[in-house]
Parts: C-alpha cells; structure tokens; sequence
C-alpha cells in the first residue's frame, strides 16, 4: 500500500465524522442559513477550529449568493479549495546553512516526540546526512534509553548525560561535538512537560538560550509534536509553546486513530505554524511531509 493509500485509510475517522455528515447535511436540500449553520457546526465538532470554519462558512455564503455552488458535489469542492487555501503550501523541514542544522523538538508527555526524532533521524540518514540526538530529557532514565535505542536503529550519534542532570548542559555538549564532528543535523529531546507548568515551561527557554549561544542562529527549527487525538488540547498547546519560545513547524502524530484531523486547519489558521511532518503509524518511515493537497484530498476521497 502506497502513502496515499495509508493516509486515505490513517483519515478513515476523520471522514466519516467529516465528510459523510456533510453529505447528510446538502442531500436533497438547498444551501441556506439552516445548512450553513449545521456545516460549520461539524467543521467545529471536527476541530477545524472557530476562525477557520468562519473563513470557510462566508466564502461558502458569498459563492451560494451568487449561485457559483448550488448542490452537495460543488460545497464539497468549494470546501477542498478553501482547506488547501488555509494550510497554504507544502512546507517540510529543509536542512540548510551552516552545519549542524539544530532542530529542538519539544511537546508534552505522550505525544510520540521520541519516536518521532527517531523516525526523522533515520529519515535524514537515508538522505545521506549525519545525525546527532541530543538525550535532553534528563528526567527520565527510561527517555535517556529509549532515544539510545532510536540512535543505533536510526544510524545517528549520541550525546547523553546522566539522569537528572542539566538538560541545556546536554544541548550545549551536543552541538559542540557536532561542530567538532562536522555532522549535518542535531536534534535535540526535551523532557515532555505539560504546558501549563511553568517551570518547566522557563527550563525549555533556557534549553533554547544555551543553543542560541552555542551557535548563532540555532535552533533553526522548533518542531512541537502534538497528539492529533487530543484535538483542541493540541490547540492550546501549540498556543503556549509558540508564546514560550516560538514555534517553527508541528509534527502531527497518531493521526490514523482520530476523528479529530481538522486540528491541522485550525494550527495553520490560529496561529500560522505550518503542519511539517504527519504521522500515520508504527513503522520507521510511517513519518511523512505534509503536502496539504494530498491531506484534503485524502479526506474526501
């Protein structure tokens, strides 16, 4: 099975809570107020988020008005053009500048951030590049281990320090050796940390402090890893990273076990993070680019 195939079936709950009841909704029936509330009432209950299901819902109004779309088959290709338009272009991680390329990967517990790095680690090795993890979650013996296993399988360097020690002390050491090695990429763990505790929050800015004056112009990317399960929980946890210390790109993990895949619309439109990466599985190149077209035509297809 192809990607789009795995997608198209990774999107199989988005769908049916998305697409099937739009069908629902404009079967037999005129596009008109009463319509056009119950639509943005599901785009809502799917997680597309207020602003975006707003956008789409007046376009959609001004186009009726107008006559342009009058039946289910055009709102539904009304509504393909205005997802794609809200998530914009495709925008993947893209190595560049002077070596290392340091991405800081950051998200609350149980997001999938570990396998993730692990999965893109192995992604740029297959690219040619070399890759160091930095171990920063010190919290954890367990996360120190399981980035040490992601390591050999990816073919990537380690740097670790003892459990309970400094974590921006690690992203110092990491991007240090990296320069000294001439290696292309450090990705650094952070400990999974609940946005609402702000300790933690202030720990994860000096983590992003000490990489600043370990290279200029580092980190080059904030990559947050967010639960596409937990839908508008994901929402507000990219709001409070990007208020802490500025998000650059998400990776959307689990997104074959959820209803809830209009969150990426509603990331781009709240705060115009682009969505970098999607996960659809367990398996080691189950971490994809996120091409927006493909995303929506996945879902209604």
């Amino acid at each position: 099975m192809g990607f789009f195939d795995r997608l198209k079936e990774g999107l199989t709950k988005t769908r049916k809570s998305f697409v099937e009841r739009v069908d629902s909704i404009f079967t037999g029936r005129k596009i008109d107020e009463e319509t056009l509330e119950e639509l943005e009432e599901i785009l809502i209950t799917s997680d597309v988020g207020t602003k975006a299901s707003a956008e789409i819902i007046k376009t959609i109004r001004e186009k009726s008005e107008k006559g342009e779309v009058s039946d289910v088959d055009s709102v539904k290709e009304l509504l393909k053009k205005e997802m794609v338009s809200i998530l914009g272009n495709s925008q993947p991680i893209m190595v560049y500048g002077d070596k290392p390329f340091v991405i800081l990967a950051i998200g609350v517990n149980g997001v999938g951030k570990t396998t993730t790095i692990g999965k893109l680690a192995h992604r740029f090795y297959s690219q040619g590049l070399s890759v160091l993890l930095a171990a920063g979650d010190t919290f954890r013996a367990a996360g120190i281990e399981q980035l040490e296993i992601w390591a050999k399988r990816a073919n990537a360097q380690l740097v670790k320090h003892q459990s309970g020690s400094d974590p921006a002390a690690v992203a110092f050491d990491a991007i240090a050796a990296a320069r000294h090695r001439d290696v292309d990429v450090v990705i650094v763990d952070t400990a999974g940390r609940l946005h609402t505790k702000s300790p933690l929050m202030e720990e994860l800015k000096k983590v992003k402090r000490v990489i600043e004056k370990a290279m200029t112009g580092a980190p080059q990317e904030v990559l947050l890893v967010v639960d596409a399960t937990t839908g508008q929980n994901a929402l507000r946890q990219a709001e409070m990273f990007n208020n802490a210390i500025g998000v650059t790109g998400v990776a959307l993990t689990k997104l074959d076990g959820t209803a809830k895949g209009g969150i990426v619309f509603a990331i781009r439109k709240d705060f115009g993070i682009p969505v970098r990466l999607i996960g659809i599985g367990e398996k080691i190149d189950d971490l994809q680019d996120f091409n927006p077209q493909e995303f929506v035509e996945a879902l209604f297809s």
